[in-house]
């Protein structure tokens, strides 16, 4: 249990037992079904001068105790008792009742990071669960581009948040090797084969055909390889071989790209192997049996209406071909039902969004629980520079892509600063911004922090003077304004893991650790580490040290370097 959560089980423990006693005392008339503990809930305040937490239970009761919500407040506060953990309670306002808490559990902070080191701040509210977070899953039919990069950042730091909020977690790409978009890419490849052999006019191009360079290349690598000899084989052979090859090239790209960005998958689901299994039949057919799906116009639908939603979608086209929401049906049915999984968090672009109610609709209707199944949306990224929109590479004059992104700025500001801002907000992506070297970018500002400790500690050490041990510090003396504002921010870490887990919000992380090297660098600047005082000295570069090993921590935690030295 964290410092904050103990904090928060004996206020609501002491609380609680006032309310019995000062109704014991009369002060109210307590109605038989009222359940006090569900009633108790507290808040740290916006304002330090309102104390560590308020309690607002007197506006909760008033309607029930048909009371003024102050008087409420006073009764319970008159029954709490000050001294050791809790120093002073105050009623304030309306009847919020305000807790001060004393400076001494602030302390233990610095033993539990000794104790568990750069694993400090791991909960477990997960208990295990076995969670899949998916995420990026680009088109292979061409490069990624800049939604990808904020969807990778976004859904590999979300993973590690679960992790460290005690879920089993796996990150899966799923491969769209099926469909349309990949006879879009045959279609595609056979026309620039066919014209690298016998010219631009031996064939027309497919008016909505891939047109990327990257086309004409896997043509010109394929015809290295194996020449002319698919020019007088069947249409469908021609594909087949050309599919095969570019195709695995692609997700060999994306692959290495993605590991440069520091995302490792567990698993690459291919679509291709739902088909072929027969389960992406499987799912219409449950569907079917259901009574979800009808035949009109030569294709197979499924009745979204009849689910409460609006719009009816298909499921088989005329032609034959599964679309891609029925082999989606397939693919979640699979995650959830065949592989076990408790809980399947997606990361999608908001242009899916309509997409999330016809999922869970027809995951019911096969019969499958429902909230097993999240979609994390993830809005647009606008890349500026110069406070203009860029759009083009200037290397390749085509759209940036991730590849190019790496290129002009480091995989350590483009995790953080992708992660800076909650996955339903629009963002801004400064390129400008993200390689100054200079307090004003967030990633440097935090890493340097990390640098100035390591400084301080070799710069001491140096002089004969460690870090010494909890046990051999007197922690006692850490009364500065700044000392404990950086205690406090400290003892927060389980708890912003916590809601950032529980909201999949990882950019909680992000402005954390900024909060974190910001009191640190507030305490350093008004708190001289060596001092004459021996007591002091020690206690406060154990508390440096402490912060050192939290920013190491995080930034461990989000991927991102941790330098000794800038």
């Amino acid at each position: 249990m964290s410092i904050i959560e103990n904090s928060k089980n004996k206020i609501g423990q002491a609380v609680a037992e006032a309310f019995v006693k000062a109704s014991e005392k009369g002060a109210f008339s307590v109605p038989e079904e009222l359940e006090i503990s569900e009633k108790i809930q507290l808040e740290v305040p916006k304002d330090e001068q309102h104390g560590d937490f308020a309690c607002n239970i007197a506006m909760l009761l008033a309607k029930e105790l048909r009371m003024p919500p102050r008087k409420i407040a006073e009764a319970i506060a008159a029954e709490i008792e000050t001294g050791g953990e809790i120093e002073k309670i105050e009623v304030a306002g309306a009847g919020f009742i305000n807790f001060y808490l004393s400076n001494s559990r602030l302390y233990e902070v610095i033993r539990e990071i000794e104790e568990k080191g750069c694993d400090y701040g791991r909960i477990d509210i997960g208990k295990g669960k076995k969670v899949m977070v998916e995420f990026v899953s680009a088109n292979p039919t061409g490069p990624m581009h800049m939604g990808n990069a904020r969807g990778g950042a976004l859904g590999d730091c979300m993973a590690s948040v679960l992790e460290y909020a005690g879920y089993d977690v796996t990150r899966e790409f799923y491969v769209n090797d099926a469909g349309n978009q990949i006879e879009k890419f045959g279609k595609s490849l056979e026309a620039r084969y066919i014209q690298q052999l016998k010219g631009e006019d031996a064939i027309e191009f497919p008016e909505d055909g891939y047109h990327g360079d990257d086309i004409t290349e896997h043509a010109k690598a394929f015809i290295e390889i194996e020449g002319d000899k698919y020019l007088d084989t069947s249409s469908e052979e021609r594909k087949g071989a050309l599919v095969a090859y570019a195709l695995e090239k692609n997700v060999n790209y994306l692959k290495t790209d993605l590991e440069k960005y520091r995302i490792f998958y567990d698993v690459w689901f291919r679509e291709s192997e739902l088909h072929k299994s027969g389960k992406v039949q499987d799912a219409i057919d449950r569907l079917t049996k259901a009574g979800y799906t009808y035949e009109e116009d030569g294709a197979i639908w499924i009745n979204c209406e009849k689910m409460g939603l609006e719009k009816n979608e298909v499921l088989v086209r005329q032609n034959g071909i599964p679309t891609y929401f029925a082999a989606d049906i397939a693919y979640h049915i699979n995650k959830i039902e065949t592989r076990g999984y408790d809980l399947c968090i997606d990361v999608w672009g908001a242009d899916h969004h309509g997409h999330i109610a016809r999922m869970k609709a027809a995951l019911a209707a096969c019969g499958i629980d429902p909230d097993k199944f999240e979609v994390s949306i993830m809005q647009l990224v606008r890349l500026t520079r110069d406070g203009e929109a860029v759009r083009m590479s200037k290397r390749t004059g085509k759209a940036i892509t991730l590849t190019d992104l790496l290129e002009d700025v480091s995989v350590d500001a483009a995790r953080f600063l992708f992660n800076m801002r909650m996955a339903g907000s629009h963002l801004d992506f400064d390129l400008d911004l993200a390689v100054k070297q200079e307090s004003e970018n967030p990633v440097f500002y935090v890493q340097y922090a990390h640098a100035r400790i390591c400084s301080i500690l070799k710069v001491l050490k140096e002089e004969g003077i460690e870090v010494k041990s909890f046990g051999e510090i007197n922690p006692d003396v850490l009364t500065e304004k700044e000392e404990l504002a950086l205690l406090k921010k400290l003892c927060d870490l389980p708890e912003e893991i916590r809601m950032a887990a529980e909201t999949r919000e990882p950019a909680k992380i992000t402005r954390y650790v900024m909060d974190l090297a910001s009191a640190f660098h507030t305490f350093y600047n008004a708190c001289r580490v060596k001092v004459e005082d021996a007591e002091v000295m020690n206690a406060r570069l154990k508390l440096v040290d402490s912060t050192r090993i939290v920013i190491l921590g995080v930034l461990n935690m989000l991927k991102i370097n941790a330098p000794e030295k800038m």
